[in-house]
């Protein structure tokens, strides 16, 4: 049985698509919608074309994965703030100041939480069902959407005033959009960076572990609140430690949190298996207790390198994979997304990026089970 092959949301985006995302950033208009069925309608067309089995609409329209939901939800609020401290980047000081002044450099905002959260107005999701329906046709297709916890990671609380009542406020709101999504016939994919990378915001030692830990489970309930409605096997949840290129040496172990992610109500698990640092994680799986119906989404295509990597790797990555719980339940796929945030010039080079996925599923056909 052969191999499918997908990837996990943000691809490149055109020229003037960028422009205009950049300008709405600044204040500007809205997006031309024309001009968004056109790219991602090429999108769709370049990914059928390349091999990929079930496709979206690469997140072409939205600034990233988090903060598009600013437009989505009452109660957030666009404000001036310097950047974070990034306590992954510990102990490589020149690496995080290149970094930062990289991110100085952008047109772009995180906004902060000064009202009630709400999703009044089903019109933003609605549209970006119909233009991806309209592009997709026959062929399998999800669209991506913040996770409760990783929009509480990135958008600070300045109303609520405790974070239980902050998450169960998202948790309601995003159901919304979780539902439509599902209730159209496209599959759902939650982002939930949070259950990986968030591990950083704990100190080092089983004390931070146990309390990232319960950071998560709190996550993944508030997530799984909003999913009650949704079939399991119309779920994706996607989990990394971070896509950006950096040491990742502070990154938590997947066996530590493994049994927390697998309490999530979701049919298909995401998660890196490509990059240097969590490559060997396969294993991991053997040893796990896992549902049978759970579906592995293994990166096995790094998302922050202009390597290309050869299809026989790619189908070596996979394999792993496959040994443990049979081919039908594998669905290769990228570590993340080729095009996360929309005015970020770091990362993968377009053309390579296409090329990238085009040796994935050239993989995927070569995976032996």
């Amino acid at each position: 049985m052969p191999v499918m092959a997908t990837h996990t949301g943000s691809l490149p985006r055109p020229s003037d698509l960028l422009s205009a995302i950049a300008e709405r950033e600044r204040g500007g208009p809205e997006l031309d919608p024309a001009a968004v069925r056109e790219a991602v309608a090429e999108c769709v067309r370049r990914q059928v074309e390349t091999g990929l089995d079930v496709v979206n609409d690469g997140e072409l329209g939205k600034i990233s994965y988090v903060t598009y939901v600013r437009s989505r939800l009452t109660g957030l609020e666009a404000v001036e703030r310097g950047p974070r401290p990034n306590p992954a980047l510990d102990g490589f000081p020149e690496y995080a100041e290149r970094l930062a002044l990289r991110a100085a450099n952008r047109d772009f905002v995180i906004p902060v939480c000064r009202g009630a959260v709400g999703y009044p107005d089903t019109a933003a999701v609605e549209a970006d069902i119909a233009v991806l329906r309209s592009a997709a046709g026959s062929h399998e297709a999800f669209l991506t959407a913040a996770s409760p916890g990783v929009i509480a990671m990135f958008v600070d609380d300045e109303h609520y005033g405790d974070r239980t009542a902050y998450l169960d406020a998202l948790a309601g709101a995003m159901k919304t959009e979780y539902d439509a999504i599902v209730g159209a016939g496209l599959l759902l994919q939650v982002d939930c960076p949070d259950l990986a990378a968030g591990r950083v915001a704990f100190p080092d030692g089983e004390d931070g572990l146990r309390a990232h830990r319960e950071r998560m489970a709190e996550n993944i309930a508030a997530l799984n609140t909003a999913l009650r409605d949704v079939p399991r096997e119309r779920v994706r949840l996607h989990v990394c430690w971070g896509n950006y290129e950096g040491p990742h040496h502070r990154d938590v172990p997947l066996r530590d949190i493994l049994d927390v992610l697998l309490t999530a109500r979701v049919g298909t698990l995401s998660f890196e298996g490509a990059n240097p640092r969590h490559g060997h994680e396969w294993t991991v799986f053997a040893d796990a207790d896992l549902p049978d119906d759970l579906v592995l989404m293994p990166g096995v295509i790094g998302s922050t390198t202009n390597y290309v990597e050869h299809p026989e790797l790619v189908a070596q990555r996979i394999e792993h994979y496959a040994r443990i719980v049979g081919p039908d339940r594998v669905l290769a796929s990228t570590d993340c997304g080729m095009a996360t945030l929309a005015v970020s010039e770091d990362g993968v080079d377009p053309r390579i990026a296409w090329a990238k996925l085009h040796s994935l599923a050239e993989g995927a056909a070569l995976a032996k089970s």
